[in-house]
């Protein structure tokens, strides 16, 4: 039986490995390259094909940065995604930073938990985007007790995610009036709707 626990256990953290998936928006092949913290692991850096999703492991503890580079474009840093795995309270926090390089629109945009998508830090268009870090005393940092990260590359629309669509039945309009069930177009009817 002890034996039998201890597995569970260790199932139960392996399965909590430190991860984020880079997801391309766009049709750009970029390379990913990392910047661990001083004595930190070292992580290789990862191409991820125009619109494609690459999920990268990370070591337990890590912290460290992240940048994307376009095929064929110097290797300049420039939006950074950041991330502490496994800190304070024993919760990931992380941001996207704007500092090195405000400018980069084919970079990082936004990052989030993979399991919650809230909250998230940075924006689906980099131009006046203030979710983000963009001076080095702002408040900016998030956290999550989620372990595995969602990292957007490039611009383009997400496709229709939950964080995209929740609550949005409520506060503005009834589902019915923007779809059926199957998310197929709706017919109007005056009757479905009282005044």
């Amino acid at each position: 039986m002890q034996y039998s626990i201890a597995l569970l256990a260790s199932a139960a953290l392996a399965s909590a490995a430190n991860q984020v998936t880079f997801m391309s928006l766009d049709s750009t092949d970029r390379t990913v390259y990392f910047t661990p913290t001083a004595g930190l692991s070292e992580i290789d850096a990862t191409a991820v094909s125009g619109g494609d999703s690459v999920t990268v492991e990370f070591p337990d503890g890590w912290i460290g940065n992240w940048y994307a580079i376009p095929s064929g474009a110097e290797n300049t840093p420039g939006m950074l995604g950041e991330v502490s795995f496994n800190s304070w309270g024993d919760l990931t926090y992380f941001d996207v930073s704007a500092i090195v390089k405000p400018d980069d629109t084919t970079g990082v945009y936004q990052m989030y938990p993979a399991d919650t998508q809230d909250p998230v830090s940075g924006c689906e268009t980099i131009v006046g985007c203030t979710n983000l870090y963009i001076g080095s005393d702002d408040v900016q940092t998030k956290s999550t007790t989620s372990t595995h990260l969602i990292s957007t590359l490039g611009g383009g629309n997400i496709a229709v995610s939950k964080r995209d669509v929740e609550g949005r039945e409520v506060e503005n309009f009834p589902r019915a009036a923007v779809t059926t069930a199957n998310w197929q177009p709706a017919r109007f009817h005056a009757r479905q709707f009282k005044a």
